[in-house]
């Protein structure tokens, strides 16, 4: 299992795909607390290694959230703690729209969710 970095996600097809290849954390949270959760894990002394508002796709619009950080908490990284602060904030920003969706738009966006995280592991070589 690779261990320079840990995924957070609320998404189920993240967690399938990634646990046992690298450190994955799954819960069933919505998107918000997935972040708040991410905000957690930095306060402990981790950095942010993907932006938590990756992609075009906004707080309100999908449930489904994958955010990357360090393995082992170092000191408090400020500007990891600004970024995750500023997401959290902008989900109070739209009003919630993902549960007015047909059921299987909701495998579209654990689709961009993944995709969105899977594409960021080939660029954590730098992690070695």
């Amino acid at each position: 299992m690779d261990k320079r970095f840990i995924i957070i996600t609320n998404n189920t097809m993240v967690r399938d795909e990634f646990e046992g290849k690298y450190q994955v954390e799954y819960e069933d949270l919505s998107y918000e607390d997935t972040l708040k959760k991410v905000r957690d894990r930095v306060q402990e002394g981790y950095k942010l290694l993907t932006h938590p508002l990756s992609g075009s796709v906004k707080p309100n619009e999908t449930p489904y959230k994958s955010v990357m950080i360090s393995a082992h908490p170092e000191k408090l990284d400020f500007q990891s703690l600004d970024i995750i602060e500023r997401a959290i904030h902008s989900c109070g920003k739209f009003a919630f729209r993902s549960d007015k969706y047909r059921p299987e738009v909701y495998e579209d966006f654990r689709t961009i969710d993944f995709t969105l995280i899977s594409s960021a592991i080939p660029s954590t070589d730098f992690l070695k």
